[in-house]
């Protein structure tokens, strides 16, 4: 019964012409709160960085608001590239000039470069 059960289900799925998704696993869960999140993490990173004096505590800083800035921009592209539609830029003519600012204020230019804390205030202003 089992592998009878096994057996129908591999050649359902194996005789299944296309299968579309947004996404490499249709999750439906888009939020920009995730991107925010990052990007008060990167903030935090950058303060406390400016607050020690400790060598090794500012190293290990300056990585993690690297990473952090990595996963804001990961975050966005996800957001720019599955959910947005062309109705939503159609409706949003500027979504795609904000997107684009928002990455490259998360990238090298930005906050993954430097530790100015200005500039993750950009970065975090570019959501309202």
């Amino acid at each position: 019964m089992r592998k009878q059960l096994s057996t129908r289900i591999l050649t359902a799925i194996m005789t299944t012409d296309h299968a579309y998704a947004h996404c490499d696993l249709p999750c439906g869960v888009y939020d920009p709160a995730q991107a925010r999140l990052e990007a008060e993490s990167v903030k935090a990173c950058m303060e406390k960085y400016h607050a020690s004096d400790d060598p090794e505590f500012k190293t290990r800083a300056i990585a993690i608001k690297e990473a952090r800035s990595h996963l804001v921009k990961e975050h966005l592209w996800v957001l720019w590239t599955d959910y947005f539609k062309p109705p939503h830029f159609e409706k949003y003519p500027q979504l795609n000039d904000l997107f684009n600012q928002a990455t490259k204020l998360a990238g090298a230019g930005g906050t993954k470069g430097t530790v100015d804390v200005v500039v993750a205030d950009q970065l975090l202003g570019k959501d309202r």
